[in-house]
């Protein structure tokens, strides 16, 4: 994993899921210390709470544009 890791709040939602998803397929593949593996897995728990956070935003900006409800998408429209 990379020794100058980008602090997780300034992340993109695509930036944090793609990271999350090396750290998966990291601690499904590789042969690793405990400690390697608990800090990759506390970075993952963080990343995924990052990631919930700005689809909930986006989910919150949805809203208020179209009113209370979230409408279904529909492309043309």
């Amino acid at each position: 994993m990379n020794k100058a890791l980008i602090p997780i709040a300034e992340l993109t939602y695509e930036q944090a899921f793609a990271q999350l998803e090396n750290i998966v397929n990291t601690l499904e593949a590789d042969e690793q210390t405990l400690d390697e593996i608990l800090a990759k897995f506390e970075r993952g728990q963080a990343l995924a709470r990052h990631c919930a956070t700005l689809l909930e935003g986006a989910e919150l900006k949805v809203k208020q544009l179209s009113g209370d409800e979230l409408a279904d998408f529909e492309p043309g429209r």
